[in-house]
């Protein structure tokens, strides 16, 4: 791709007038992108003194400053690190009707991470497929992507670093890895051309500009933008989302509640030695660097708040957050919905407990008419490399539906309306969604049956009764827990009988 772009460059024609009226166009088309909530995301990669900075500077003029933000993307940090990949960049795309435009991107997880980070081939294919997805995933979601590949040869890279390294003002700009790239010129082609032909798809395609000419490159990216923006505003959208692959015929009705329960006494006795065991796990947990997920979802009043309770009240306060979820806020709703979850995922050796989820994308939002039902249809597909993506950044998932019966859901909503101290948990909207029991039910079924995979299976709570269901959950936890910092030391010991 890189070798044909040198090649078919073409300044053969007077391309300043049609620059300053691209200009001019692609500022008027921000109105339309706000008028219309379409978001749009503005790459810029590239050889270093390809020009990035300056073809970003000029882009920012013609724009209304409320409406764009401008991020520039180094190597991740130590802390960033301690999180999956993908976590950072998901934290920068735009609302709906707004630009952000980027100085890099991740991209520098790919090519870049393979020549100076040492990461395997296998790694790299995994970031490759992670990358993929992200943008198909923004793309099914209604996002533009414009992607660009600033190129230069490898003697102009030469003479624009000595140009650099000439004035007192600029010498700093020229790094000893620049020095070093500029000299493995070949190699690093190789590795961007690699990046290039993997991640060139019909959702997110690259457009590789020679910037050997400055003019000219002006001329080829403002012709970019206002091409790929104006046919993004007109011509309708087209989704690129696959099915999801996984199922398993699940029925409600084949979960057995009668006879799990637990006497008081029993309970006070298993509760207490599980909450020392997990407080024990806890830190073996924080030492082994292992992430962890917990979520919960089960319908309403069928004791989640109660299980997170006690499942917390073992964990070290410093180690842990709880997030419940509510209905999106404006700014989240103007996103992907998988953004704000992003936001809450858990570094190395710490655990995020969810009390509701993504799962509301295919229970919730269709029914309540938040989500069309097409495009919900394409979230479980989308949830399930959501998690994979998670898991295989070493997140240990455990996931939980609570399971009640609808004449034990009437018991609790009756006593809660009759107790002073718990009457602010039920609301009318609990009563709405009782009556829409029967619509949800299916629903649950099929988001259990599409979405519980190996790496993150459902584990089903019989809750009728609560002290049961409680002990349940840290049992569960604790076996899981157990499992993940047992295979966490294997491999730790396999990786470091290899060295």
């Amino acid at each position: 791709m890189l070798e044909k772009a040198l090649k078919n460059s073409s300044k053969s024609f007077d391309f300043k007038d049609m620059t300053k009226q691209l200009e001019m166009d692609f500022s008027r088309l921000q109105q339309e992108i706000a008028e219309k909530k379409l978001p749009v995301i503005i790459l810029l990669e590239g050889w270093g003194a390809s020009g990035k900075g300056a073809v970003a500077g000029e882009m920012i003029k013609m724009l209304d400053p409320r409406f764009f933000r401008v991020y520039t993307t180094a190597a991740p940090s130590d802390t960033e690190k301690r999180f999956p990949m993908m976590k950072r960049h998901w934290e920068k795309i735009p609302e709906k009707g707004k630009i952000t435009i980027l100085d890099r991107s991740w991209y520098q997880d790919l090519a870049i991470a393979k020549m100076e980070s040492g990461i395997s081939d296998a790694e790299y294919k995994r970031r490759i497929t992670a990358v993929n997805t992200f943008e198909r995933q923004l793309n099914d979601d209604g996002y533009l992507i414009i992607k660009f590949f600033l190129h230069i040869s490898k003697d102009e890279q030469k003479k624009r670093f000595g140009k650099l390294r000439e004035d007192d003002a600029t010498r700093w700009r020229v790094t000893e890895t620049d020095k070093k790239r500029n000299k493995n010129y070949s190699e690093y082609f190789k590795q961007f051309d690699n990046m290039l032909e993997k991640t060139n798809t019909p959702y997110a395609q690259w457009r590789i500009i020679d910037t050997s000419d400055r003019k000219f490159t002006r001329f080829q990216v403002y012709n970019t933008l206002v091409s790929q923006i104006t046919n993004a505003l007109n011509i309708e959208h087209r989704s690129f989302a696959p099915e999801a692959d996984n199922f398993t015929d699940f029925k409600l009705s084949s979960v057995d509640l009668s006879g799990k329960t637990l006497t008081r006494d029993k309970y006070e006795s298993k509760l207490k030695s599980l909450q020392k065991d997990l407080a024990r796990i806890h830190s073996k947990l924080y030492n082994s660097k292992i992430p962890v997920v917990i979520l919960f979802e089960g319908w309403d009043a069928a004791g989640k708040g109660g299980a997170i309770k006690r499942l917390a009240a073992t964990l070290d306060p410093r180690g842990y957050e709880a997030v419940p979820i509510a209905a999106p806020e404006l700014h989240e709703f103007n996103r992907h919905y998988l953004w704000r979850f992003w936001g809450h995922l858990p570094k190395t050796g710490h655990i995020t407990i969810f009390d509701r989820t993504w799962y509301g994308r295919v229970m919730v939002e269709p029914i309540e008419g938040i989500t069309p039902r097409e495009r919900a249809e394409q979230a479980y597909n989308e949830i399930n490399e959501f998690e994979r993506e998670l898991t295989d950044s070493g997140v240990v998932i455990i996931k939980f539906w609570l399971q009640i019966d609808k004449d034990e859901q009437l018991r609790r909503f009756k006593e809660r309306e009759n107790d002073p101290f718990k009457k602010w948990k039920i609301t009318s909207e609990d009563w709405r969604n009782r009556e829409k029991w029967d619509e949800y039910e299916p629903l649950i079924e099929r988001m259990i049956g599409l979405t519980s995979t190996a790496a993150a299976p459902w584990n089903v709570i019989e809750a009728n009764d609560k002290l049961f269901a409680r002990i349940k959950v840290l049992k569960t936890v604790e076996d899981r827990l157990d499992e993940a910092i047992s295979q966490k030391a294997k491999a730790d010991k396999k990786k470091s009988e290899k060295k």
